[in-house]
């Protein structure tokens, strides 16, 4: 579909990446990786064309669209949430104007039989297929279901944009990419604005979907739900694995280990001809062998060795100082902004070395209860500190509350006593601060950097009960497993807010829920929780069911029973559902074949004179058309029927 080809990017005579080539195809699912700086977030603005690279094309075919979905962006938009979302089809409106001028333009013609009239039969197809997998008349309905599906109440959506974090900005921003259904999504970290709650959806709905995917993620478990294909842009080249980012890490591995055992023969190799020439360079008997050699040698591409990154932070948490049995009490803990009301009568009881998750959708309660814990924000009821507990405190926006104008080693400096102040630079060695690095300003260190900084001043003081607001944020995937094995050595108490569910994976063992005003506790690490969330929305169905009038008396069956009968029927339902879809896509490939096949007859007539293009010829390729966007709207409805027998497991 997308072919990117000898593309070739150059940053200050450094170079990025040279004369990479690969293929996108239709329903292609790729992770795309590399170290920080390896030019990821650089291909993508390249393949969507935001910038031009110093060599090579990305080709894209005439009616193929893209979607691209930065990391960040300011959005500064005066409209509601839905009108927002909306605008994502203003390219549908000027579709619809296209495809009246077209016909009007058409009609005024009688050289039906002219290539250029075919031309114009042509382009209004394009343009009629682009306007029926755009939704047409339900747009505004499939509108409210994707902002809803990405965390919008239904109240919000008449709400200006300008109430919102812009985080929750972002969410409207994805969801008008999908809501224009580009044949390409490019995705930038899509998951770091989003909820637990919001990412599984965003899963399921990419995994449906019907275009293909290019992404970047630092979150392990996404990639792992979606991808099927992995390119590495490593030293300035591209690696290409049919495989998710787990599957690819381990065949990285291999492809190292045969690098290494290739560039060790080779060496062995260099110095034996190194030795030969050395040895007879001034005997005349063997000039022309070793003349041989020397040629053997220039000719020779030295074998480079890709270098795993693992350049990552490290370190440990000091041994907690001894507290009480309690580590933390709530009593009956509130908070509201004027009528809102974030959290109500709250009561918690956490013992010594507990660790906890807070999970749920954001704003629900889960940072204004940690800030609450903290002592940063006031509140109803009691909060009561255990013997001797001493907290350590890390906020979301924990970066931006650093002195911008101290320099990397003055921030810690400043604030270590005792024999800490004697291991300040070591402490920043560990956080990967070295050399100069130490004397810059905060105020130009990255959003990492910034994050990894923050993360070092929390270890000058030995803390008991530790307090996390999305301390992976910024980071890499190899930092923030050295941060997940540090928490699990940590023999404190653990509070952690985090939506990342690779990295909560048995690193607590209670989950509390947040649906404000209330949080519901789960015992088990984040698995556990979801499982058992499913479970009790399928109770809570079968229990409205019962509260339905009967008229016939039935004997008492078990939970279990309902539970297996239940399951056993939607996945029927699924079953049949999806052997449709698989049918449906089949068809719909041999399809696309055989326009394509017409297609190039088109293009190149004087190549295939066997073929006669005629009145006739012309209403049967018009028929394909025709019955290629028929396939496609059945396929469009039967996923919606499977997105509605997903939604029955919940």
């Amino acid at each position: 579909m997308i072919s990117v080809q000898n593309l070739s990017m150059h940053f200050t005579g450094d170079d990025l990446f040279t004369d990479i080539t690969f293929l996108i195809r239709e329903k292609d699912r790729i992770g795309l990786v590399g170290h920080n700086g390896a030019g990821k977030t650089t291909l993508l603005k390249l393949i969507c064309g935001l910038e031009q690279p110093s060599k090579g094309d990305v080709i894209v075919p005439e009616g193929v669209t893209i979607g691209y979905l930065p990391q960040e962006k300011n959005v500064n938009s005066p409209n509601t949430v839905l009108d927002e979302a909306m605008t994502a089809f203003d390219e549908y409106h000027q579709l619809e104007w296209e495809v009246e001028q077209l016909q009007k333009a058409m009609m005024e013609r009688t050289d039906y039989e002219s290539r250029e009239y075919q031309r114009l039969i042509e382009h209004l197809n394009v343009l009629n297929d682009r306007l029926n997998m755009m939704g047409g008349n339900a747009i505004e309905g499939e509108a409210e279901r994707i902002l809803v599906g990405l965390g919008f109440e239904h109240e919000d959506m008449q709400r200006p944009m300008r109430e919102f974090s812009n985080g929750w900005q972002m969410r409207v921003e994805l969801a008008k990419i999908l809501l224009r259904k580009p044949n390409l999504l490019l995705l930038d970290e899509p998951t770091n604005h989003l909820d637990i709650e919001s990412i599984q959806w965003l899963e399921g709905f990419l995994k449906s979907y019907y275009g293909a995917i290019l992404m970047v993620s630092h979150d392990r478990a996404f990639l792992d739900n979606i991808t099927v294909r992995t390119i590495e842009i490593s030293n300035g080249k591209i690696y290409d694995y049919k495989a998710s980012y787990s599957d690819y890490v381990a065949l990285r591995e291999e492809r190292v280990d045969m690098q290494r055992n290739a560039y060790n023969n080779q060496q062995r190799e260099i110095k034996e001809i190194e030795a030969f020439i050395e040895r007879f360079r001034y005997k005349a008997t063997k000039a022309k062998q070793v003349q041989s050699r020397v040629k053997l040698l220039e000719k020779m591409d030295e074998i480079v060795v890709d270098d795993i990154d693992k350049t990552a932070i490290h370190f440990r948490f000091p041994p907690a100082p001894h507290s009480g049995k309690v580590t933390l009490e709530l009593n009956h803990v509130g908070k509201s902004y004027g009528d809102q009301v974030i959290l109500k009568d709250i009561n918690l009881l956490i013992p010594r070395g507990e660790k906890i998750a807070f999970v749920g959708r954001n704003g629900e309660g889960k940072s204004t209860l940690s800030k609450i814990i903290c002592g940063v924000l006031d509140h109803e009821g009691e909060v009561k500190l255990g013997h001797e507990v001493i907290i350590g405190y890390y906020a979301q926006n924990q970066q931006d509350m650093l002195d911008m104008n101290k320099t990397v080693f003055e921030t810690l400096d400043d604030v270590a006593v005792g024999d800490m102040r004697l291991k300040v630079k070591a402490l920043l060695g560990a956080f990967l601060f070295r050399g100069d690095d130490i004397d810059k300003k905060v105020k130009v260190l990255s959003g990492g950097e910034k994050a990894r900084l923050s993360l070092a001043k929390m270890l000058l003081f030995p803390t008991n009960l530790l307090v996390l607001d999305e301390p992976t944020n910024h980071l890499d995937m190899l930092s923030k497993d050295i941060l997940k094995n540090a928490l699990i050595q940590y023999d404190g108490t653990l509070i952690i807010v985090s939506h990342d569910r690779d990295f909560l994976q048995g690193l607590t063992n209670k989950v509390y829920e947040f649906r404000k005003p209330n949080i519901k506790e789960y015992i088990g690490d984040i698995y556990d929780f979801l499982e058992q969330k499913n479970l009790v929305h399928l109770k809570e169905l079968e229990i409205a069911a019962k509260q339905q009038p009967k008229t016939v008396t039935a004997e008492p069956v078990s939970q279990n029973k309902i539970n297996y009968e239940r399951k056993k029927q939607i996945d029927a339902k699924l079953r049949k559902v999806d052997k449709e879809i698989q049918r449906l896509e089949d068809a719909i490939g041999k399809m696309e074949q055989e326009l394509a096949a017409l297609d190039a007859i088109m293009a190149n007539p004087d190549q295939h004179p066997e073929v006669k293009i005629d009145n006739d010829w012309y209403w049967a390729y018009g028929k394909k058309k025709e019955e290629l966007q028929r396939l496609m709207d059945d396929w469009g409805e039967r996923q919606m029927e499977r997105e509605s027998v997903m939604a029955e497991y919940d």
